[in-house]
């Protein structure tokens, strides 16, 4: 979530950061508007309540040597400030929450990098020269079918279209793979984590995931739990509500977990074997 002393201090920054990222770079003037009406709300909310405290406390010096009718008019003024202490507060409450709408729709903010794209993209180093074949080389699905590493059809068969199972050497292969990345990650000082892949709505909310790509997330209503779609997730919750002692370094943590994915929206787009899959086993790097 964006710090709102940042943005009012580098609004362009945050717009270019937008521009970057091919997102829309008018929710900046947006959240900047919303932060002056909460700052506004909050003010008035705070004179309100002061003034009703006050008058409350001189309310009650009044009421000894008042009449009936001076008391009833002076009830009657100190529940009409009462009132409006809740309508104000009422409107406060309702500015914060614009502004906390608006800072998770704000994604993060970059510096220095190019936009991209899978159709605009700046390619920065060639190490090594593609392999040259004398035939027709098969792609990973044919390559894993052929030698009974994967198998899509049984998999659909189970769960439906992007599903699948990684069966014998498959099998072996993934876990060794994942294997091997844990252990990389451990000499390079990160700290090998085993998550949860269910979250609470607050979690996953925190990670910026509810908002323009809610619909990519599986949710199990009954529990109102969400299944994860990387270990990122669980590892930005685990020091939730917590101050983290960062004087000697940053903290790492590597998180193996399945990750879920509904991949809506991605109709047509790498439909072929186990690219876009709905659930996946990786080791998520992840740095406080």
């Amino acid at each position: 979530m964006i710090d709102l002393k940042f943005l009012r201090e580098n609004p362009d920054v945050v717009r270019d950061s937008q521009r970057t990222r091919g997102e829309d770079p008018s929710l900046v003037d947006q959240l900047l508007e919303a932060d002056q009406r909460r700052r506004e709300a909050i003010s008035s909310a705070d004179v309100a309540r002061s003034d009703a405290k006050a008058y409350s406390k001189s309310m009650g010096a009044k009421m000894k040597d008042a009449t009936d009718e001076e008391r009833t008019a002076l009830r009657t003024e100190g529940q009409a400030r009462s009132a409006k202490v809740k309508e104000l507060e009422a409107e406060q409450n309702a500015a914060v929450a614009a502004v906390n709408d608006l800072q998770m729709k704000l994604s993060n903010v970059v510096t220095g990098a190019p936009a991209g794209g899978e159709d605009d993209y700046i390619v920065l180093e060639h190490i090594g020269e593609p392999t040259e074949f004398d035939f027709e080389p098969k792609d990973h699905l044919e390559l894993g079918e052929s030698l009974g590493l994967i198998d899509m059809e049984r998999g659909a068969k189970v769960s439906g279209a992007r599903f699948y199972f990684l069966t014998g050497d498959g099998a072996l292969l993934q876990l060794g793979l994942l294997q091997l990345a844990a252990q990389k990650a451990r000499d390079h000082g990160f700290q090998l984590m085993i998550p949860p892949v269910l979250v609470r709505p607050e979690i996953m909310a925190g990670t910026g995931f509810l908002g323009a790509h809610a619909d990519e997330i599986y949710r199990l209503e009954d529990d109102d739990m969400y299944l994860v779609g990387t270990s990122e997730v669980a590892l930005a919750g685990y020091h939730k509500d917590e101050i983290i002692d960062l004087s000697d370094g940053p903290v790492r943590y590597a998180g193996w977990s399945s990750c879920f994915r509904r991949e809506a929206g991605s109709y047509g787009k790498d439909t072929r074997g186990i690219l876009r899959v709905h659930q996946f086993d990786k080791v998520e790097m992840f740095v406080y």
